[in-house]
């Protein structure tokens, strides 16, 4: 259910920018306009280290994140789920912007290096689905004040990196807004399917040509 909202509104989402022909809200232009209005060295220097956080550590973080929600499965097994959950995210985005095709705003407003389509932002795409995969790793496996904080650094790292890309000039709000949805979406269908493989009772029983295999019922008296 939750999975088809998210999808619901990010078709909604690209539906609405589409029917603008892929240019920019008023909304978009407004938040924009302050961004650049409000840019100082010093705020700018921070977001540029937050943006490129989500190049440097996503893996690491979604790794970490397979590991606890696979667990007892082995450690490398859990790892390697998380990284490939977040590569075949990061592809399925790639496809996604290029069949919208959106242009980012003007490179003269640009205060960090960008390539590529604009919608769905990607490093929000990636920040939003690496931080769903520690979340869900961290609520399987941590209680108490542990799992508190570390859902809410995680949620506010996703969050910050999006609210980068805005400040920083290389993407429209709108884009970053498909990116948390997106993000969120794919770690919704990451968890169904990571938990599945985690919970040993999820194996079927062994069963034999002619069904599942019952104790034999043995006469009374135990003869024939």
């Amino acid at each position: 259910m939750v999975a088809w909202a998210l999808g619901a509104a990010l078709a909604a989402l690209i539906g609405w920018v589409e029917i603008h022909r892929r240019r920019p809200l008023s909304w978009d232009v407004a938040l924009h306009a302050a961004a650049l209005h409000h840019r100082t060295p010093a705020l700018t220097a921070a977001a540029l280290a937050v943006t490129a956080s989500a190049d440097g550590t996503a893996y690491a973080v979604a790794a970490v994140g397979g590991f606890l929600a696979l667990r007892p499965r082995p450690w490398w097994l859990g790892a390697l789920a998380g990284t490939t959950v977040l590569a075949v995210g990061q592809l399925l985005r790639h496809g996604i912007a290029g069949w919208v095709g959106r242009a980012r705003p003007p490179t003269a407003d640009w205060a960090a290096p960008a390539g590529g389509y604009a919608l769905p932002s990607g490093h929000t795409t990636t920040a939003t689905l690496a931080a769903g995969l520690l979340c869900l790793g961290l609520a399987r496996t941590r209680s108490g004040v542990w799992r508190a904080t570390g859902i809410t650094v995680a949620v506010c790292w996703a969050v910050t990196v999006g609210a980068t890309r805005v400040y920083l000039g290389v993407h429209w709000p709108t884009d970053v807004l498909g990116g948390w949805l997106l993000g969120t979406l794919l770690t919704v269908l990451a968890a169904a399917a990571l938990l599945r493989a985690a919970d040993p009772a999820a194996t079927p029983a062994r069963s034999g040509p002619l069904g599942p295999q019952r104790p034999e019922q043995q006469p009374e008296g135990g003869q024939l």
